[in-house]
């Protein structure tokens, strides 16, 4: 996660001035999907993750939603599937 970080201090910090900017942030990404690649997240992160996503999704087509009733609900699944 450190180098990660050190990634994205690394972007902030360049100038968006044409094909460097594009050159800086191509390899960086590369290295941020490399890094992805060999990330292994805890169970407890997997979740955190996926209720983030469900949240996301359904908030964008119903602002109603909220993370309260993401959270309930995936409780709820969770002692289902026990």
């Amino acid at each position: 996660m450190k180098d990660s970080q050190a990634l994205f201090d690394q972007i902030r910090m360049v100038p968006p001035n044409g094909l460097d900017y594009i050159r800086v942030m191509t390899e960086a990404l590369k290295k941020l999907i490399e890094a992805a690649k060999t990330a292994n997240p805890s169970p407890e992160h997997r979740e955190e993750q996926r209720r983030s996503f469900v949240y996301g999704n359904t908030h964008f087509e119903n602002a109603l939603i909220t993370r309260e009733m993401v959270d309930r609900e995936a409780e709820k699944l969770a002692k289902e599937e026990k």
